[in-house]
């Protein structure tokens, strides 16, 4: 929201605001001016208050879902309270307890880690929770191996950073007039070696492909379905993750009752694509409020999605993220990913530290 959009509102106008998005987060029904005056202790006459909010629901701010005097805040209202409102939220010794246990669990793979702190996070928030894999975009391949199977197909094997290994069988099709040999494949793992060691799809340009067919000779038709491939493989080791905990605990709310409406969102996890997107295009490590139609993932309206990325030395390693509705407890959501990143911060430094001369072990 823009600041000058801060400024339109009176502190009167702040004070009903809050406490409407606060009254609607507890219990989901639409608020009035009666249960401001009694519950809120707001110091103004019921008519201030109907006023007020008549004139919050035209600046954008609330919404009046039907001719009940009540109104719920708007996602323009919501942001406002993200943005300006909201308060700190003090945890509870049994929450930090929860979240200082990662720390005592020493685990090495970071993926593990970060599966265990959207666990606890489902558990704290009473929401579901992810643990995202971001995506890298800079998967490079440290060497190659071909392995001749028949004239017209073969195993190409990858191996790419932290040793992980992909291995393909390459069929080659009737346009390519190629029959292979042993020595054609052997051929081909050299020239791979040679031009495309530890490059990203990001650099593989059209004067390293010409190189390699000169180099292949006779056999220079294989470059172009084998780069295919390639491309196809550092696509999968960069495409991200995502591992859902807690996703039960959205039925509790009416906002996904329905069962149309939870398939939908649930086939958004499935797809993965989009949330991996919003995240891994995420520049820092600052906690992102993403609420309602703000969000790239379709289903996302009446939704809100707040994600920490886990930032070392200037890469995003990974994150944590919790959904739940457009009324979710945003101060106790916000205050348990601050714990939980500070948490993990804490072990990756301390992991780093163990290791020789001050090397981490990512290079």
């Amino acid at each position: 929201m823009s600041q000058d959009a801060v400024y339109e509102l009176s502190e009167r106008k702040k004070l009903i605001l809050k406490a409407i998005v606060d009254a609607h987060i507890a219990d989901g029904e639409p608020v009035g001016s009666k249960y401001l005056m009694e519950n809120k202790q707001i110091p103004c006459s019921s008519a201030t208050i109907r006023n007020e909010m008549a004139e919050l629901e035209a600046m954008g701010y609330l919404e009046q879902p039907h001719t009940s005097a009540g109104r719920i805040p708007s996602e323009r209202g919501y942001r406002f309270y993200v943005d300006t409102l909201v308060e700190h939220y003090a945890m509870t010794a049994r929450e930090i307890y929860q979240i200082n246990e990662l720390l005592k669990a020493k685990m090495a793979e970071l993926d593990q880690i970060l599966l265990t702190a959207s666990k606890v996070a489902s558990n704290l928030t009473n929401y579901t929770a992810f643990a995202i894999k971001p995506k890298s975009n800079k998967a490079a391949i440290r060497r190659f191996d071909a392995m001749y199977l028949d004239e017209k197909s073969f195993i190409l094997v990858l191996v790419a950073s932290g040793n992980r290994v992909k291995t393909k069988n390459v069929h080659l099709n009737g346009d390519v007039k190629i029959s292979l040999t042993p020595s054609t494949t052997d051929l081909l793992a050299a020239v791979l070696n040679e031009h495309l060691q530890n490059l990203s799809a990001n650099e593989i340009t059209l004067p390293i492909m010409m190189a390699m067919e000169n180099a292949m000779g006779d056999a220079s038709a294989l470059i172009a379905p084998v780069v295919k491939v390639i491309y196809e493989v550092m696509s999968e080791l960069d495409g991200g993750e995502l591992r859902v905990s807690g996703v039960d605990r959205l039925l509790q709310y009416p906002e996904f009752s329905q069962p149309e409406r939870m398939r939908e969102l649930l086939g958004a996890f499935e797809k993965q694509e989009e949330i991996l997107n919003m995240v891994s295009a995420s520049g820092d490590g600052d906690i992102n409020v993403v609420i309602g139609s703000e969000s790239s993932v379709k289903v996302m309206d009446n939704s809100a999605l707040v994600y920490k990325p886990i930032v070392k030395d200037g890469k995003t390693l990974g994150a944590i993220a919790v959904l739940g509705p457009a009324r979710m407890d945003y101060a106790k959501v916000l205050a348990t990913l601050e714990g939980l990143s500070g948490n993990i911060t804490s072990l990756l430094n301390e992991d780093r530290k163990q290791l020789p001369n001050g090397r981490n072990d990512e290079s």
